[in-house]
């Protein structure tokens, strides 16, 4: 993801988070300037700064001629974030009451989507996680993971490679780990692989019968691991 997509998750459009780089790159400049620079049209450069004024990217500069100052991104990011933060709170407490869990089997596709439900599944634990996981994924939700041992969640961790984390029982696998597999609370479970980019695939389930598999699942390989260490030993 280029710097430009990151700016579009913050609101900008494209020709915004352009024209915002480009303030931010050779300071404060009028219309003229800013359509020179970028090669976008003057009608829409001055479309777009005013636009990016409105949604908290630049300042105007009141002279004879008119120019536009960029915000600093620190600021820009964390006002955003403040007003996603409080229409959050607003949402939470103004939406319908949430139904009863859904008890089937749910697809989640996507990268982004599942490593999305692995650090909420993280976040919502109560008790106990156990996870499964290759390293370079367990790097990517390390922090979640460390939040969670510091509200004193039991965290059971099977990974590959060399791994030590204080507050968790960690189990190293000589084997390459290709699936996830997540366990909250011995109430909910997530399986599947995140190898394959956006067109990853994982399942999700409430299912009673799905979650005791896959608990005995992780018990069995974790006994299996600790067999092998002791065998090398």
């Amino acid at each position: 993801m280029d710097i430009v997509e990151r700016l579009t998750q913050f609101g900008l459009t494209r020709h915004e988070a352009s024209i915002y780089l480009t303030l931010l790159a050779e300071g404060d400049l009028n219309g003229y300037e800013v359509a020179k620079t970028t090669g976008i049209s003057r009608s829409n450069a001055y479309t777009s700064l005013a636009s990016l004024v409105e949604k908290g990217g630049a300042y105007v500069i009141e002279e004879a001629t008119i120019r536009y100052t960029p915000v600093a991104i620190a600021e820009f990011c964390g006002n955003k974030i403040r007003k996603l933060q409080q229409a959050k709170q607003d949402l939470i407490a103004t939406i319908p009451s949430k139904r009863d869990a859904v008890e089937g089997y749910i697809t989640i596709k996507g990268e982004s989507n599942i490593l999305n439900k692995l650090r909420n599944m993280i976040l919502e634990a109560r008790e106990r996680i156990y996870i499964s996981v290759p390293s370079q994924i367990l790097e990517t939700v390390l922090s979640d993971i460390e939040a969670a041992i510091n509200r004193d969640i039991k965290m059971v961790i099977i990974t590959n490679g060399s791994f030590a984390l204080a507050g968790a029982t960690v189990h190293i696998t000589d084997q390459p780990l290709q699936q996830i597999r997540l366990i909250a609370d011995s109430t909910n479970v997530l399986t599947g692989e995140v190898s394959n980019g956006e067109h990853s695939t994982c399942l999700y389930s409430r299912k009673r019968n799905l979650v005791d598999l896959f608990k005995d699942s992780m018990k069995n390989e974790i006994k299996l691991i600790e067999m092998t260490k002791g065998k090398q030993i």
